[in-house]
C-alpha cells in the first residue's frame, strides 16, 4: 500500500483538520461528534439540507457544503456510514426553524442512523424528512444494502435541491423535488481497479490485470459481471444502454409522514426514459480514473443519446463521488425538466462545486 497518510487510524481527523485549514472562508469542521457545517449560520427562514456517508468518497459530501448546495455534511469513517450523533448534531446546528431535508444514500447503516438521527431532532422539535437515494441499477441488493444503491444522482439531487432551499421551499416542497430527482435518476458504474482502504492496507477485491467489473459499487462490493476488458465505447454503450433500457422500478421506501407523525412505506417508480427526452448528464471518475478518459465515455454517451433521439441539456464531468483510488467511473443519466433545469442553473458556491 502507498498512501500520503500518517497513521490509519487518523486518517479522518487530519484529512478533515487539512479540509478546514484550506476552506475556513466556506466551513467550520466540528468534532466530537464530526460534523461540517457552512463558516455562516443557515438563513433563518430555510430549510435546511444536510447529507453524510462513509468518508472515501471526497469531494462527497463535505466538498458541497456551501452557498447553493448542503448547509452540513456527517462523515463517517472511511467506507462506514456516520453515527446518529453525528446527524443529530448537524441538524441541530443547521435547523433555523424551517425544517431539515435529510438526503440519504440507500446503504443499510446511513438509512438506519440518519432515520434514529431523525427521531432524536423531532425529540427537540426540529422538523426532519429523509428522502433516500437508491439510484443504480446494477444490483438490487449488493453487500451494504437492501435495494438498488444510491450513488452519482446524490451529487445532482443536492445541487438541485439545494438550489431550490435557497429559493425558499418549503421543507415539504423541498421534499417532493428530492423524490423527483430520484425518480427520475438513474446510474451504473465499473471499474478497472480495485481500492485499497488505509485500515485494510489490501485491494477490496482481487480483479485481473485485463478484466473489468460492471455494476461495481462505491464501496468495492461486486457488480453484475466480471469481464475482459473492452474499448471504452463498448463499455460506455453497454452501461448507457442498460441505463435506458432499464424498466421502471418499483419499491418501497421509508419516509416521515407528518400528519401520521409516524414513519410510513411510500411506493417508488421511476420516470421512464423516452425519445424526446432531456437529460443532465453527469460522468464521474471513482478517483483514480484521468479526466481525459472521463471525456471520451461522454462522447460516447452523447452519441449513444442522439441515436436515440434523446438530447443533453447539462453535464458534469469530473471526480466527484469517488472511491478512494479506484480506476473506473459512473454514468448517471438524470432526466431533466423545467424545474430541475432552474435549480441546477441555480448560483452555488461550495469547496468542490461553484455555478
Amino acid at each position: 500500500m502507498k498512501k500520503l497518510i500518517n497513521k490509519p487510524e487518523n486518517v479522518l481527523k487530519e484529512q478533515l483538520e487539512g479540509f478546514q485549514a484550506a476552506h475556513a472562508d466556506h466551513v467550520n469542521v466540528h468534532f466530537d461528534p464530526t460534523f461540517i457545517t457552512r463558516s455562516s449560520k443557515t438563513r433563518k427562514g430555510k430549510v435546511a439540507l444536510i447529507s453524510g456517508g462513509g468518508s472515501g468518497h471526497e469531494p462527497m459530501h463535505g466538498g458541497f457544503v456551501g452557498a447553493g448546495m448542503l448547509d452540513a455534511a456527517c462523515p463517517g469513517e472511511i467506507f462506514t456510514s456516520p453515527t446518529p450523533d453525528q446527524m443529530h448534531a448537524a441538524a441541530k446546528a443547521c435547523d433555523s426553524g424551517a425544517g431539515v431535508l435529510n438526503i440519504v444514500k440507500n446503504y443499510t447503516g446511513d438509512v438506519m442512523n440518519f432515520e434514529m438521527a431523525a427521531d432524536l431532532a423531532r425529540e427537540e422539535d426540529i422538523k426532519v424528512q429523509n428522502i433516500v437515494i437508491d439510484d443504480d441499477i446494477a444490483v438490487k441488493d449488493s453487500l451494504y444494502t437492501a435495494g438498488r444503491r444510491g450513488v452519482g444522482t446524490t451529487v445532482l439531487a443536492e445541487k438541485i435541491c439545494g438550489g431550490a432551499a435557497e429559493d425558499g421551499y418549503t421543507l415539504e416542497k423541498l421534499s417532493d423535488l428530492c423524490r423527483k430527482v430520484n425518480r427520475y435518476g438513474r446510474s451504473m458504474g465499473m471499474a478497472l481497479t480495485s481500492c485499497i482502504t488505509p485500515e485494510n492496507g489490501t485491494p477490496s477485491f482481487d480483479i485481473g490485470d485485463d478484466e473489468i467489473e460492471i455494476g461495481i459499487g462505491i464501496h468495492g462490493e461486486p457488480g453484475m459481471s466480471r469481464e475482459k476488458i473492452k474499448p471504452a465505447d463498448e463499455i460506455t454503450e453497454r452501461m448507457t444502454t442498460e441505463i435506458l433500457d432499464e424498466t421502471p422500478y418499483k419499491r418501497t421506501l421509508k419516509e416521515w409522514n407528518f400528519d401520521e407523525d409516524d414513519w410510513v412505506e411510500v411506493e417508488v417508480e421511476d420516470a421512464p426514459f423516452k425519445k424526446g427526452d432531456s437529460f443532465i448528464v453527469f460522468v464521474n471518475s471513482m478517483g483514480g480514473t484521468p479526466v481525459s478518459e472521463l471525456y471520451a465515455v461522454y462522447r460516447k454517451v452523447a452519441e449513444v443519446l442522439d441515436g436515440r433521439g434523446m438530447k443533453i441539456a447539462r453535464s458534469l464531468v469530473g471526480p466527484y463521488i469517488t472511491s478512494l483510488e479506484m480506476q473506473g467511473c459512473s454514468i448517471t443519466l438524470l432526466k431533466a425538466d423545467e424545474e430541475i433545469l432552474k435549480y441546477w442553473d441555480a448560483p452555488a458556491d461550495a469547496p468542490a462545486f461553484k455555478q
